[in-house]
């Protein structure tokens, strides 16, 4: 039986929606140059930034004192959850409030909770800081957070200089003491890392986008937090690690895209395909 010219035709645009459906998504996939820029900065902000470590491992058995004087390994923090990491430090006179600020502030929009669902880490990166001052800061940031009952899951933690170096290096902070003014040059930034202690993302500035967050959350947890809608909504969205935030994928919007029309078309022409050979074996039976 052949097919009718409506059918035939249909199949033919099937075949040609194919090709540069998977085409565009691929040219549209294609990374674009780098660019690098130069900018002139103060000598000791040379020495400053953020190098990312995704999918390095942060040594477990770094040594600090939580805020209870309690001797503790970075990795006590690994195992179970995800962890909220930020490197700062108690004395610091602005920038590393707004950040902490910012973290407690988008955490705090969150359904998900610590301690349930993830840790958080705040590590000083002055060694001459110890458990008293980071006892007040947690006690600052428990109250802000509004749910005293997760206060088991914030740690604030203070450390020798070669342990907190240690790990700064290990998720790629790079920071400078700057003894002119007594005090620390450093980026605005903090980091999530899986369950294992592997870096996974990073957040730079003051203020955190919540959906961001909880993607990150939801990824670095082996998808074992959020919702089913939760897991789909993450299908269409892509970490970039430059910005740090989640974007719609166009690529998986184009995929998405010519699959449905693939599949409208399949079915356009199953169904034609059906009703003419019925037509036929009715002609038939007729005859």
């Amino acid at each position: 039986m052949q097919m009718s010219r409506k059918t035939a035709a249909a199949a033919t645009l099937l075949a040609v929606l194919m090709t540069p459906t998977l085409a565009r998504a691929q040219a549209m996939g294609a990374e674009p140059p780098e660019l690098n820029p130069s900018t002139k900065k103060p000598r000791i902000l040379e020495q400053v930034g953020v190098d990312q470590r995704i999918g390095h491992q942060v040594p477990p058995d770094l040594r600090f004192r939580d805020e209870t004087g309690r001797d503790v390994r970075i990795g006590d923090y690994f195992g179970r959850r995800p962890v909220v990491l930020a490197l700062a430090y108690y004395n610091c006179p602005m920038l590393c409030t707004q950040v902490l600020n910012g973290i407690v502030g988008t955490l705090k929009t969150l359904a998900f909770q610590p301690g349930r669902d993830y840790e958080v880490v705040v590590v000083s990166i002055d060694p001459r800081e110890g458990p008293r001052l980071a006892a007040e800061k947690k006690a600052t940031y428990v109250k802000h957070f509004d749910r005293r009952e997760t206060a088991p899951a914030w740690h604030f933690l203070t450390g020798k200089d070669e342990n907190i170096h240690a790990l700064a290096a290990a998720v790629g902070f790079r920071y400078q003491y700057d003894q002119n003014i007594d005090q620390f040059a450093h980026a605005a930034v903090f980091e999530i890392l899986t369950p294992a202690g592997v870096v996974s993302h990073y957040f730079y500035g003051i203020e955190f986008a919540p959906r961001d967050v909880k993607f990150a959350l939801i990824q670095s947890s082996g998808n074992t937090l959020g919702s089913a809608v939760d897991q789909v909504l993450l299908l269409c969205y892509h970490y970039d690690p430059a910005s740090g935030k989640y974007g719609a994928s166009i690529i998986n919007a184009v995929r998405a895209g010519g699959i449905l029309l693939i599949a409208a078309f399949g079915t356009f022409l199953f169904v034609n395909l059906r009703r003419e050979r019925a037509q036929a074996r009715h002609i038939e039976g007729r005859l």
